[in-house]
């Protein structure tokens, strides 16, 4: 069973349609539990998700007490998840949850440990397209993570290998290349993307970029630093 982290910050339009479509799309015997992280938001995202626990009651709730991005409320999710493997979507319903089965049956324990989705025919803006493929292309040569889309909100992956990673702001744009600097395989494949329905994205062209610049040369730094290592208890 999976423990499905959905971040969410003023998705008050598109939560509660997204975690209602997990419900009704994922086996019973798949879909442990939902959690979603309000990263404080200012709507009502979060009252509409208490009265929804009436009749879902396998859905979680967690609020940040203070608004501190979309990699830490993925972290929070991870920490309270109660099922080693671990599934996340973007809370702005552009993921399709019924691609999740897909992911999690390419899993394996012996490799890939982490399993990312790759957008078909992406509904964003003409510039954010070729922003991505940009970045996209720059991110790889720079890292070597091979991962043709590492902005793809769904993913599944294991829970105690990705809180043994290091932390910092602007995480989960770079989980496939600390997987594998830190030992693990990864595999991709191909998923859906819709377009939002409700709201505007919180991230800009621009904005990404400013971010993406420091966020590579740590990260670079950190692979190359990585050495993981393998003890086994003596007889």
């Amino acid at each position: 069973m999976i423990s499905l982290v959905i971040p969410a910050y003023n998705e008050a339009g598109n939560i509660e349609a997204l975690v209602r479509e997990a419900f009704e799309l994922l086996p019973a015997d798949l879909l442990g539990e939902v959690i979603v992280v309000d990263d404080c938001s200012t709507d009502d995202g979060v009252a509409r998700l208490v009265a929804l626990r009436e009749t879902h009651p396998r859905l979680r709730v967690l609020r940040h007490a203070r608004n501190a991005g979309q990699s830490a409320s993925v972290r929070t999710g991870v920490a309270a998840a109660r099922y080693p493997l671990v599934a996340t979507l973007d809370g702005d319903g552009q993921n399709p949850p019924g691609d999740i089965p897909a992911l999690v049956a390419a899993y394996d324990p012996d490799g890939p440990q982490l399993v990312g989705g790759v957008r078909e025919k992406r509904r964003d803006t003409r510039s954010k397209r070729i922003a991505s493929r940009l970045a996209n292309g720059l991110r790889r040569r720079v890292l070597n993570d091979d991962c043709p889309d590492t902005g793809c909100g769904l993913k599944v992956f294991e829970r105690d290998r990705h809180l043994a990673l290091p932390f910092f702001h602007g995480q989960h744009r770079y989980l496939p290349a600390l997987f594998r600097a830190y030992g693990a395989r990864t595999a991709y494949i191909a998923v859906g993307d819709r377009a939002r329905q409700h709201g505007a994205s919180h991230y800009t062209n621009w904005k990404r970029g400013l971010q993406g610049v420091p966020d590579l040369i740590g990260v670079r730094w950190l692979v190359m630093r990585a050495r993981p290592a393998r003890a086994e208890e003596v007889a």
